[in-house]
């Protein structure tokens, strides 16, 4: 029975490894289109949302049968309940990148291009995600906080593309719709940041049985 059980928690860390990925290449196919001016990347995009809201569905038929067939002692069950709230987080990912992606349409359509500052702030709230899911699937604590603490980073990131985007509208006033759709983008990367510190506070939770936010 408990080997059964153990099979199933393979099987979880694998789907969540899935669902990672696809959150990944669903931001980075949104940032790769306004970098090479590539319209047809965007498709990848809303493709990606799609098979990450039907992986979340997956995972939590897993983790129900986890939970009402095979009864997890103390420990498993913070596991499985983190991962529960863990793949909410990992779906908005999903849709916010959509959301970059709307926008980088407009942008890419209108042959407007963005600056490296937000090419930066891209690859920083990737490798967010990238490591708060694996700190889930190694059971590390110090990686979860790590992501934890390096959600600042990527605030600052969003401050500075604010400031940017202030200056960019005080030079020139013709570039505000523009200038509205480039911080839109920078906010939409800024709360992804915010979901890979909620899954690494959840992973967090999962090892010690309490959160950083609620300390």
């Amino acid at each position: 029975m408990r080997n059964k059980f153990y099979e199933q928690l393979d099987m979880l860390h694998v789907e969540l490894i899935k669902m990672g990925a696809l959150c990944e290449e669903a931001v980075a196919s949104a940032m790769g289109a306004l970098e090479k001016n590539d319209i047809t990347m965007l498709e990848r995009v809303f493709e990606a949302d799609s098979e990450i809201d039907n992986k979340e569905r997956e995972i939590e038929r897993l983790c129900m049968r986890l939970l009402l067939q095979q009864q997890p002692v103390a420990t498993d069950l913070r596991v499985i309940s983190s991962a529960l709230k863990m793949i909410t987080d990992m779906e908005r990912v999903g849709d916010q990148a959509s959301n970059i992606a709307d926008l980088s349409k407009v942008l890419i359509t209108s042959g407007k291009r963005i600056n490296p500052d937000m090419t930066k702030m891209a690859k920083e709230t990737i490798k967010m995600v990238t490591d708060s899911v694996d700190a889930f699937v190694k059971n590390d604590l110090e990686l979860a906080r790590k992501v934890i603490a390096y959600d600042d980073v990527v605030d600052n990131w969003f401050v500075k593309m604010k400031n940017e985007v202030i200056d960019m509208i005080a030079e020139d006033s013709s570039m505000g719709e523009y200038s509205i759709d480039v911080l839109m983008i920078a906010k939409y990367l800024e709360r992804i940041g915010d979901h890979a510190t909620n899954i690494a506070e959840w992973v967090e939770f999962s090892i010690t049985g309490t959160r950083s936010n609620d300390n």
